[in-house]
């Protein structure tokens, strides 16, 4: 029987900007992304976040950014590999004890935003993630775009990798995504995701945007939980992996 993980970014509110829909999401998803209050998120709101996961037995992970709350982590910055290593590490190191506090902890990393896209392309920052993953602990997997420099550094650095494919995402025919701001890059309709998921795990295809089909085999779907019909967008592909027999559970429990 097939399975599959839906993850979602989560906790990505600081101050008084929040971010509604979180709770709804965290009810629909088995993996939650938290944001580490570099890009989104402040101890406050990581706290919170994860109890709800914990409560709800959904699976945590660190979702690292680059020091941006202006530009929500989507901004390039002209930073070092061994610059992008201590972010990270610090990141995960603060989700990590909030963790602990809980009575749960970390599972998996999974970087955010423009410093996700430059380890795709990367290999010093994709090795740098890495040696942060691999550096902190706890048997941690990563998380992200399969046949990648990311994917490739995790496996130089001996620790798990995870194949992660989005639901609300366009593909460029080289497997790697569409770039925010470009035509396609985001796909809202819930019935399109379904039918993209679907696709995704039963057939291990996604069509790009120049109509060519990419081959994937994805432990985990992502749906970004920040988007105006994130909750439709999640239950409408419950609903339809469920109904064609395909198990929804945690890719690292």
């Amino acid at each position: 029987m097939p399975r599959i993980d839906l993850n979602a970014d989560l906790g990505e509110g600081f101050g008084r900007y929040t971010i509604p829909g979180d709770e709804a999401v965290l009810g629909l998803v088995t993996s939650a992304n938290v944001a580490c209050g570099f890009h989104g998120g402040d101890p406050v709101v990581m706290t919170r976040t994860v109890s709800r996961a914990a409560e709800r037995d959904v699976s945590i992970g660190a979702h690292p950014g680059y020091p941006d709350l202006l530009g929500f982590g989507r901004r390039e910055l002209a930073v070092s590999p061994e610059e992008i290593e201590a972010y990270v590490v610090y990141q995960i190191g603060a989700l990590q004890a909030i963790c602990r506090s809980a009575g749960t902890r970390v599972r998996y990393v999974k970087p955010h935003g423009a410093l996700f896209m430059r380890a795709v392309r990367d290999p010093s920052a994709a090795d740098a993630i890495a040696e942060a993953t691999r550096s902190a602990g706890e048997g941690l997997a990563l998380l992200g775009l399969p046949g990648t420099q990311l994917s490739a550094a995790a496996e130089r650095a001996g620790i798990p990798f995870a194949a992660e494919a989005f639901i609300d995402r366009g593909y460029l025919a080289d497997g790697t995504l569409v770039p925010r701001g470009e035509p396609g890059a985001m796909v809202h309709d819930p019935i399109i995701c379904a039918d993209r998921a679907a696709r995704m795990v039963l057939d291990g295809i996604v069509q790009a945007v120049d109509g060519s089909m990419v081959e994937l085999r994805p432990d985990s779907l992502c749906a970004h939980g920040d988007g105006p019909t994130a909750r439709a967008i999640l239950e409408t592909v419950r609903a339809r992996l469920e109904s064609s027999g395909v198990t929804i559970a945690a890719f690292a429990a």
